[in-house]
């Protein structure tokens, strides 16, 4: 029986992988983690040979785990992302095996397959080097310049079942939900599961802009900023949404629409 760890923020995610693992008959759970840092301590304690790592967790990311774990004996590694644009191209370019939320159960077959082989044949000095590149790859574009990285133009929504592409720049705002953000895009709305702190640099920061803690907006949408309270206003979009701007970001909005800041006051 090959040892697991799973490690997930995400309760039904984390669940059903561990379901999904122990029914092969060929694996056994060890443990299945919460964030990111427990799975790097559970990682150093219990030696897995295997280790399905969520990219996308709020106190220690995929990324960092595998930072966390360099030097250490490392097991055969497939991650487990919503879509991201950066992380699908990474994993790709350095052969590095990930399951692309949400998958069904042949494709998480295919990736378990695909790592127990890995396991069975020894190959693991090809292994190492494969994640040593993936984070040096990824060390480098977190290290650039806003300017320099590729902004996100376009994102995966489940919708009955299925996966559709919007574009980033259909989407009128972001609003945060938790762990989630939920896209507007004309009348509709999608949750995905991605943080504002993740997504924020991810976007053309020419055609988005951050108004208030909740909120990120696509600057094309608005037609009309009215003032409110304490310092605050309201943002009109184009579809007639309202949504509140903190003082904190007013003068950076007024900025972007070449305002001046007295005009609202």
């Amino acid at each position: 029986m090959l040892t697991v760890i799973v490690a997930d923020d995400e309760k039904i995610a984390r669940r059903r992988l561990v379901r999904l693992i122990e029914e092969t008959g060929e694996a056994e759970v060890v443990a299945a983690c919460t964030g990111g840092r427990e799975a790097v301590a559970q990682t150093l304690a219990l030696s897995p040979q295997l280790l399905f790592l969520d990219v996308q967790m709020p106190d220690l990311d995929g990324f960092g785990v595998l930072r966390e774990l360099s030097g250490a004996p490392s097991p055969a590694t497939v991650f487990v992302t919503a879509f991201d644009q950066y992380a699908v191209r990474a994993f790709d370019v350095h052969a590095v095996d990930y399951l692309l939320k949400p998958f069904d159960t042949a494709r998480f077959r295919e990736a378990f397959d695909r790592a127990k082989q890995r396991v069975q044949s020894g190959t693991k000095g090809a292994d190492d080097d494969r994640l040593r590149a993936l984070l040096a790859d990824y060390m480098s574009t977190a290290s650039a310049s806003p300017q320099a990285r590729q902004p996100l133009d376009r994102v995966a929504v489940k919708v009955d079942g299925s996966l559709r592409i919007v574009r980033t720049v259909d989407i009128d705002w972001w609003e945060t939900d938790g762990n989630y953000m939920r896209l507007h895009v004309g009348g509709t709305s999608h949750l995905i599961r991605m943080t504002a702190a993740s997504i924020e640099p991810q976007l053309d920061p020419r055609l988005f802009l951050r108004i208030h803690r909740r909120y990120i907006v696509n600057i094309d949408r608005i037609v009309e900023v009215q003032p409110w309270f304490a310092g605050d206003a309201i943002v009109v979009l184009r579809n007639g949404a309202k949504l509140r701007l903190s003082r904190t970001y007013r003068e950076r909005l007024h900025a972007r629409l070449g305002a001046r800041t007295d005009v609202a006051d």
